[in-house]
C-alpha cells in the first residue's frame, strides 16, 4: 500500500509542475525521488553531467531543474529507450545522448532485458532480483554497443567540475573504469549500489565503495535505501565526494 501511495503522489506532483508535465505526457516521470540529494549539490558549480543509464532520461530531467547551466551527457544503449530519451529531450541544446553503454573495453555485448526494461542488465539476471522485484525477469535479450568514455565524448565536452551519475544494474565497477582517465575532474559520483547479488558477478556495495575511497573519495550520503520483505537493506543510492586534488593523490 505504501509503494502505491508513493507512486500516485509522485504522480500528482509531476502533473502539477509544468516543467516536468510534457514528459509526462510522452509516458516518463522525471526521478524526482533524486531532487533532496541533487540539491545539496546546486551550489556546488557542477558544468557537466554524465547520466550513465540515462534509460528514458528520467534522470537527466531532474539534472536540468537542478543544475541549469549545467550540460548532460546521458549514455544508453537500448534502441527504444533511445528513442523516447530523445523525444522527451527534444530541442535542448544542453542535452547530448550517447547511444552507448559504458565499460573499460570496446565491445558488443548482450544486454539481459527485464519485463521492466529499467532493470535490464549487461550482466544475468537473479532469480532474486525477480523475486524482490516483481515483473524484473529477463524476457529476451539484445546486443549493445559498450564504449569506454574517452571513445564516446571528446576531451573538451568534459568540462569539470562533473557529476558522475552511474545507475547500471550491476555494472557499476565496471563503468567505474571506463571513467578512470577523466577521474580527476570528477567532483561527485552518485551511484545505486547493491548489498545482495541481484545481477550474476555484480560488485557488492562494499566493493565500489573500497574502490572508490583508494581513489580519494568520500561516500557523503546515502540516499533511496530499498529494504526486503525481511527487513535486510537491498540498494540505495550513495553519493560520494572527491576530497583530493587528483586521483593520483589517492592512489
Amino acid at each position: 500500500m505504501k509503494n502505491y501511495f508513493r507512486v500516485f503522489r509522485k504522480a500528482l506532483r509531476l502533473a502539477g509542475d509544468p516543467y516536468y508535465r510534457r514528459a509526462l505526457r510522452l509516458g516518463v516521470g522525471a526521478a524526482i525521488e533524486h531532487e533532496p540529494m541533487l540539491l545539496t549539490l546546486a551550489n556546488s558549480g557542477v558544468r557537466t553531467v554524465l547520466d550513465v543509464g540515462a534509460n528514458t532520461g528520467q534522470f537527466t530531467l531532474v539534472s536540468r531543474r537542478v543544475f541549469p547551466d549545467a550540460r548532460v551527457i546521458a549514455f544508453e544503449p537500448l534502441a527504444a529507450e533511445c528513442e523516447r530519451f530523445l523525444a522527451v529531450h527534444a530541442g535542448d541544446l544542453q542535452v547530448k545522448l550517447v547511444r552507448a553503454a559504458l565499460g573499460p573495453e570496446r565491445a558488443e555485448l548482450a544486454m539481459h532485458v527485464a519485463g521492466a526494461r529499467d532493470s535490464s542488465s549487461l550482466l544475468p539476471i537473479t532469480a532474486t532480483q525477480a523475486q524482490l522485484f516483481p515483473g524484473t525477469a529477463e524476457t529476451h535479450r539484445e546486443s549493445v554497443q559498450v564504449l569506454p568514455l574517452v571513445e564516446a565524448v571528446s576531451d573538451a565536452e568534459l568540462a569539470g567540475p562533473l557529476l558522475l551519475k552511474i545507475d547500471v544494474q550491476g555494472f557499476e565497477l565496471q563503468v567505474l573504469e571506463a571513467c578512470a582517465p577523466v577521474l580527476n575532474r570528477v567532483e561527485f559520483v552518485y551511484v545505486e549500489c547493491s548489498f545482495v547479488e541481484l545481477y550474476v558477478g555484480q560488485a557488492m556495495a562494499g566493493e565500489v565503495v573500497a574502490w572508490l575511497q583508494k581513489r580519494g573519495f568520500a561516500l557523503t550520503g546515502i540516499g533511496s535505501l530499498t529494504q526486503g520483505p525481511s527487513g535486510v537493506g537491498v540498494q540505495a543510492d550513495l553519493l560520494f565526494r572527491r576530497e583530493v586534488n587528483s586521483v593520483e593523490e589517492a592512489t
